[in-house]
């Protein structure tokens, strides 16, 4: 199968074969249109191919950012269970004083 460029190249070859030939004004009006559209159609082609670099670019970006927004909020979910804990831990050991505190009160 042959490539892109390839097939550009042999268009562009032919067309310019067909021009030069003393043909008809008709024909050659037409020859001329079908090079003023096949110039048309690259303009086209590389603005949608920068537009979708662009598209690309913001894309890594967006994820770039999500991936960081993921990452703080694993942060602060651990942070947030560490803190639990600590908690937790503290309860256990209020507890275990007020049971020292009845103890020697008793």
């Amino acid at each position: 199968m042959k490539t892109q460029s390839e097939k550009e190249k042999k268009l562009n070859s032919v067309l310019n074969k067909l021009v030069s030939l003393n043909l008809n004004t008709n024909l050659k009006e037409n020859l001329q249109h079908l090079n003023y559209q096949k110039n048309q159609l690259e303009i086209e082609k590389k603005e949608i191919t920068n537009k979708y670099e662009e598209l690309i670019k913001e894309y890594e970006k967006i994820k770039q950012e999500l991936d960081n927004y993921k990452k703080q909020k694993n942060n602060e979910q651990s942070k947030a269970n560490e803190f639990s804990e600590k908690i937790d831990e503290l309860n256990q050991e209020t507890d275990t004083l007020l049971e020292e505190i009845d103890k020697w009160q008793m």
